[in-house]
């Protein structure tokens, strides 16, 4: 399903391919401060992405495996980024259909702090059940 989004200030706007009607929650220590304290929701969105504005985009480098996009104007988280395969997983709220997707998973379950839970049920997996899905293999 293809999807459209702009950051806060319409600086950059993105075309995304949406794989599945769902997106998840993060709870890992570096996206829940990424997204200032709460879990970072995101959709898988695949490789087939079209950016305009791509010079306000600036790239954090965050782990071995993965880098973070945000909007250097207005400071927009716009995507989680896989190194390996170009896979973006963008945040919900940067898609003008984000309402219309099913929260169906959450990562890094075991970071996640007691000051607040989610009411769905929903696949739950550990840091190290995502280190051995993505981290790359030496």
């Amino acid at each position: 399903m293809k999807s459209n989004g702009k950051c806060l200030c319409g600086a950059v706007a993105v075309e995304a391919n949406v794989t599945k009607n769902e997106f998840g929650a993060c709870h890992c220590t570096m996206c829940r401060k990424w997204s200032a304290g709460g879990p970072y929701l995101g959709v898988h969105c695949g490789a087939d992405t079209k950016w305009s504005g791509e010079e306000n985009i600036s790239v954090y480098d965050s782990s071995q495996w993965a880098e973070r996009g945000f909007c250097n104007n207005c400071g927009t988280n716009l995507f989680y980024r896989l190194k390996e395969t170009k896979e973006y997983h963008m945040a919900i709220g940067l898609l003008d259909n984000g309402e219309s997707l099913k929260f169906t998973s959450q990562v890094f379950i075991d970071e996640k702090p007691e000051n607040y839970a989610f009411a769905n049920e929903t696949v739950n997996l550990t840091g190290q059940q995502i280190f051995e899905m993505y981290a790359p293999k030496d």
